[in-house]
């Protein structure tokens, strides 16, 4: 049986050269932002080729497609960044604005 690591989000992705690293964060149970939110927390690194995610790229591309076809997310337009989640019940939570902080892709 393979280990399993369960993340929250991306929280970084950066490119050196020919290698991409995606960090990914899980929210805190005990740390708080300035909101009083869960603040993120570093939990693994993912460390491809740029062709390993280009082509990863491309799968996650599709399942998103395919959420969005089933009706499990909706975009509210047609600009990427705009994407409503749903939550519990199929109610929205309101806009998801996607940004993961690294200088190489603001």
């Amino acid at each position: 049986m393979q280990d399993e690591l369960y993340a929250d989000a991306i929280g970084e992705i950066t490119v050196t050269g020919t290698v991409v690293r995606i960090d990914l964060v899980s929210l805190s149970a005990t740390r708080r932002d300035d909101t009083g939110q869960p603040a993120p927390e570093h939990r693994q690194r993912v460390i491809m080729s740029l062709e390993g995610f280009a082509n990863s790229f491309d799968v996650l591309q599709k399942a998103m497609n395919g959420l969005i076809e089933a009706g499990a997310i909706h975009r509210t337009d047609t600009n990427a960044d705009n994407i409503v989640v749903p939550t519990k019940g199929g109610q929205t939570n309101g806009t998801a604005k996607s940004h993961n902080g690294s200088p190489n892709f603001e």
